[in-house]
């Protein structure tokens, strides 16, 4: 018996130490190299794209990760972290130098500048990029940039988007929880209702995941919840995704007057058809009442931890693709999800909405690649 335990323990090591060489030769000399930086100090931004265990999942690809010191004090991991699962922590600038930069935020044209020409960025979409200094640095140091939340999946999904919406939706919750209470500077009261008490009421004006997200979790939480939207489609089609609590209504100016009197807190969201709060309401809100628009605000930036923990699964899954394919390039020219999130390619804008922003001209990245093919 212990003959055969030795046996085996030998045979572990002699199989584990080849593995160990291999994959400090896969870290040494990479095929595909990003350069993960952080936040900018003067933003409020605190979310990240990548945790330090995923990071390992990447690096054990053969993919080197150059992460700009510090990059993830946000999300409360120290440098020490990352190095544990083979990232080389180095300063901001060469961690924009590598021929593909991670970042949550746009970069702005100071840091596109410090980029290597031809090289590639993938962000979330924010207001920089719709800032005419910063596109015509990205279009003449040919940056390639993508915004992972206007890419799709295979399954014509936007997971990236969806990710954000779903915590943004389910912290909207936690931030008018905490609002109600006493140490918020509410009347002291609970969202659920305790025997003899009703619950609160939440309004939830909106469609789509963050919509959703909100009701559910206020539902979740023990508060009386009505979902309302402009388009009897949009709630047929969000009904399966609702908790079986949860009420749905379609805006009509009496029924939105009455709700939102009663209402404790209000959550508006993108609607499918367009809509603006009347102005009349306003005058009919009860006093101390939580408001929050989700299109202004992202309640998800106080749980950024979370965020790139949520974030990393499909990261690992789309550089897993990348590194089949051989590099970002191909990426682009092969999947037409990720077509759908560039902003700049070649030099040249392709977004139309930008475009239309910064009155710029732009040319379908679709008859771009078409062009080269």
């Amino acid at each position: 018996m212990t003959t055969k335990s030795t046996g085996a323990q030998e045979s572990a090591e002699m199989n584990l130490e080849p593995q160990a060489q291999l994959e400090l030769q896969e870290i040494t000399n990479p095929r595909i190299r990003l350069g993960l930086v952080g936040n900018y100090a003067d933003s409020d931004e605190t979310r990240m794209l990548l945790t330090p265990e995923a990071c390992g999942m990447l690096t054990s690809y053969g993919i080197g990760i150059y992460m700009e010191a510090g990059a993830g004090v946000d999300i409360s991991f120290p440098d020490e972290s990352y190095a544990e699962y083979g990232v080389k922590i180095v300063s901001r600038d060469e961690a924009l130098k590598q021929p593909l930069v991670l970042s949550f935020m746009p970069l702005r044209s100071k840091d596109v500048k410090k980029m290597v020409k031809g090289s590639a960025l993938l962000c979330m979409m924010g207001h920089d990029l719709f800032e005419a200094s910063t596109i015509k640095a990205l279009m003449s140091h040919h940056i390639d940039t993508g915004c992972l939340d206007n890419m799709y999946s295979h399954h014509d999904m936007s997971i990236f988007a969806n990710i954000i919406d779903e915590i943004d939706g389910r912290a909207a919750i936690m931030y008018a929880q905490e609002a109600l209470a006493y140490l918020g500077g509410g009347k002291g009261v609970l969202l659920a209702g305790v025997a003899g008490l009703n619950p609160c009421e939440v309004l939830v004006i909106g469609a789509g995941t963050a919509a959703i997200s909100a009701a559910n979790a206020a539902a979740a939480a023990g508060a009386s919840v009505v979902l309302m939207d402009n388009d009897v489609s949009a709630i047929q089609l969000m009904k399966p995704s609702l908790l079986p609590m949860v009420q749905t209504v379609a805006v009509h100016p009496r029924v939105l007057a009455n709700r939102v009197k009663s209402a404790d807190v209000i959550i508006t969201g993108t609607t499918t058809r367009e809509f603006e709060f009347p102005s009349c309401l306003s005058a009919q809100l009860k006093d101390n009442v939580y408001i929050m628009d989700l299109s202004e605000t992202h309640p998800s930036i106080s749980v950024p931890r979370t965020v790139a923990m949520a974030l990393s699964n499909p990261l690992i899954n789309f550089f897993n693709e990348m590194t089949i394919k051989g590099s970002f390039d191909a990426m682009v020219a092969t999947t037409a999800g990720v077509q759908e999130g560039m902003v700049t390619y070649k030099g040249k804008l392709v977004d139309k909405l930008i475009a239309s922003y910064s009155a710029l001209p732009s040319i379908d990245i679709r008859v771009m690649l078409s062009a080269t093919n």
